[in-house]
């Protein structure tokens, strides 16, 4: 076993951040941030085979595996597609040579801090890691300094600081469930100890604690009536942190949630938190749904698709059972896959056209049909059509409902149909209607978005049998 792996996907991004920080030139920057992110990439992928043991600080199981693998593959695409967007936005002036820096700085620090918090075996430093990851994604949606980028920053930020309030009033209850069980200090914090002592903790302190976990971190995963942050951040900032935001933060604080549900359920005198889970992932699923029919700018556009899909998520793990459990998975590994893609096209379709306004966007498969034509896979895979793998994932989706809940799931499918005639209403006019706006040349990195959909797509003809048995594994320890 390599006993440093752990701390070489933690390090790699963090000495990283340092390097770019003060390296003046840009595609020196570029080549670093790739390179670091690909990095972190391959020492995550030797803990499938290579797990070191477990510490009062880190853990390495199969349920934060999927995160950290998921989280390493999508930080190196982005970084991949970064350097071609970034180095557009630089060569017309919206981004000044200052800026960009910072900006792979914080793209870094940003890899660093929601590694740390899916590897964490203390639930206090998770909760530094969640705040480090978000602090430094404020940072970056604020980047073109313009008004609007600020406003939406700021709000992120003020919300932010809400929501992570209220999810340490939540650990501090936890330890204090803890506390009388297995003492003060350490112990009461290590997530491996409270997990194997949670059976005789108090319950009342526990259904208290998880109320205020579940808003705090549902803050940041973006469920109603939590979510006015996710719109702005995604239209204003620059489109790499929209895939990352789409793609990963949140994923980032569902986790979190997850390792909270699985210790509530451990003790059988608390309150279940299924329930509460189903209530907030049906309600963010219905009004992302009705929303999608009233954007205008394309950015926001996917970020309410965003809330749509988390709350699909929240709805399946509230499920529970094996089948829920893994449909929940499957889903948040095709969202986030999918989305990040579709931010790719869409990153580099509002510089050609100068736009973000839907209105200003069309004729794409005639004028750019590169683009076009990957946005409108994009979109097909995420409005739940076969072959692609998010049409498997729904399909488990509304089948392990329908065996529970059947009248929920009428809900879940009218949410659904919703958000499809949206998405389809939208793509059909941006993607076929007529040419609209500039037709000049793209520069644009194509390899990370058609690498997303490609596995995707092959997500939905065939899943390897180890990755089924994985995920059925990690479904069985969610409960």
């Amino acid at each position: 076993m390599m006993p440093d792996a752990v701390s070489a996907v933690l390090l790699t991004p963090l000495f990283a951040a340092a390097i770019l920080a003060v390296l003046p030139n840009y595609r020196a920057g570029a080549a670093v941030n790739m390179l670091a992110s690909f990095a972190a990439l391959a020492f995550a992928l030797t803990l499938l085979w290579q797990r070191p043991a477990t510490g009062p600080y880190l853990l390495v199981d199969d349920l934060n595996i999927v995160f950290v693998l998921l989280t390493c593959f999508i930080g190196f695409t982005t970084s991949a597609y970064s350097a071609s967007y970034i180095g557009h936005e630089l060569a017309t002036g919206r981004l000044q040579a200052t800026h960009l820096r910072f900006y792979h700085a914080m793209f870094q620090l940003m890899l660093f801090g929601m590694n740390l918090a899916l590897l964490a075996n203390n639930i206090g430093l998770m909760w530094v890691a969640v705040e480090l990851a978000t602090l430094t994604t404020v940072l970056m949606v604020g980047l073109y300094r313009t008004a609007a980028a600020l406003e939406a920053a700021w709000k992120y930020f003020i919300l932010g600081s809400v929501g992570i309030a209220l999810a340490l009033f939540g650990t501090i209850l936890v330890y204090l469930a803890a506390r009388p069980v297995v003492g003060e200090g350490l112990d009461a914090m290590t997530w491996t100890v409270l997990l194997a002592a949670a059976p005789k903790f108090d319950p009342s302190l526990l259904n208290v604690a998880f109320i205020f976990l579940l808003l705090g971190y549902g803050t940041k995963v973006g469920l109603v009536p939590l979510h006015a942050w996710l719109p702005d951040a995604h239209a204003e900032g620059p489109t790499p942190i929209s895939a990352v935001l789409s793609g990963l933060l949140l994923n980032v604080a569902l986790y979190a949630l997850l390792r909270f549900k699985v210790l509530l359920t451990a003790n059988p005198a608390a309150i279940s938190p299924d329930k509460l889970m189903i209530a907030l992932g049906l309600l963010s699923l219905l009004f992302a749904a009705v929303m999608l029919y009233r954007r205008r700018d394309i950015k926001r556009l996917f970020a309410y698709s965003s809330i749509e899909h988390m709350g699909i998520i929240v709805f399946a793990f509230g499920m529970a059972g094996p089948l829920g459990n893994f449909a929940g998975l499957l889903q948040m590994t095709m969202h986030s896959l999918t989305k990040s893609a579709i931010f790719f096209s869409v990153g580099h379709i509002a510089q050609v056209k100068g736009s973000q306004r839907i209105a200003d966007i069309g004729g794409l498969t005639e004028s750019h049909p590169v683009l076009g034509w990957g946005l409108v896979a994009g979109v097909t895979a995420i409005i739940g059509l076969p072959p692609f793998g998010v049409f498997t994932s729904e399909f488990l989706v509304v089948s392990s409902s329908f065996a529970q809940q059947p009248l929920l799931t009428l809900a879940v499918v009218a949410g659904l149909l919703l958000a499809f005639g949206a998405l389809l209403l939208r793509l059909t006019d941006v993607a076929f209607g007529p040419v609209r706006g500039p037709v000049g040349r793209v520069h644009a990195s194509y390899l990370p978005m058609f690498a997303h959909l490609a596995l995707v797509l092959m997500a939905g003809i065939w899943l390897p049998p180890p990755l089924v048995a994985w995920f059925q594994h990690v479904a069985a320890q969610l409960g």
